[in-house]
């Protein structure tokens, strides 16, 4: 599937791969008979299209998650985005990736894909679903991270960026890992995140550092994190 050529560019087969989604931009040059189209995560404009609190939602999630391009045919295509690292995960079967929109940079088509709310994979700190999504957009704003996370799982393959590298922390001890939301990029495998307040809300408002939100990370898996706070 994904070959990295070097630190930041990963090429692929598509036809091998069964299409590519990518986001806009991510293209270098191809060879061969490939062709592009828009692409969309599935849901997004329905909920988009609706009114009130769902249409909200709905084009946050458009917003961050519907700028990307599907390559198919038989050729090879070379992927990069603004100079950034790549690291490429082989999907496990069972095993579920959680990816933030700006660092996932490519994935093969044949992954399932949705879009999850940041709060809702974790126990507490605002409940799931949609009004879990609503009660964390200012938990997101203060951090910096996205509102809405992208959730891939099945066979396939996608590749992540960051910005001077990424560590591969193994989640599975007694305690959990807890990440600065601003380095996060992903998780992958059966790993719950939950979104906590560091300082009291008095405190935290006006700051924008990820030292005022804490990440944490349980379960069994990886947590991947990037050498940075710069946003992508």
């Amino acid at each position: 599937m994904f070959e990295k050529v070097n630190g930041k560019v990963v090429k692929v087969d598509v036809g091998m791969a069964g299409g590519v989604v990518a986001r806009n931009g991510a293209m270098l040059f191809y060879t061969g008979a490939v062709s592009f189209a828009p692409h969309q995560i599935p849901g997004a404009q329905a909920m988009g299209g609706m009114g009130g609190l769902m249409g909200l939602a709905g084009r946050a999630m458009a917003g961050e998650h519907e700028r990307t391009m599907l390559a198919q045919g038989n050729g090879q295509v070379h992927y990069g985005f603004a100079g950034l690292e790549v690291h490429v995960v082989h999907m496990q079967p069972g095993a579920t990736l959680r990816v933030e929109a700006s660092r996932l940079l490519a994935n093969t088509a044949g992954l399932q894909s949705s879009v999850v709310s940041v709060m809702s994979s974790g126990g507490g700190g605002g409940g799931g679903g949609l009004m879990g999504a609503l009660r964390g957009a200012a938990s997101g704003a203060l951090t910096g991270q996205g509102l809405f996370t992208t959730q891939l799982s099945g066979h396939g393959a996608a590749v992540l960026l960051a910005h001077g590298g990424f560590l591969e922390l193994q989640v599975g001890g007694p305690n959990p890992i807890v990440v600065d939301p601003q380095a996060f990029v992903a998780t992958y495998g059966n790993v719950q995140t939950e979104l906590k307040s560091a300082l009291s809300w008095r405190d935290a408002v006006g700051r924008g550092s990820g030292e005022a939100m804490q990440l944490h990370c349980a379960g069994q898996g990886v947590v991947y994190v990037q050498a940075s706070e710069e946003k992508l």
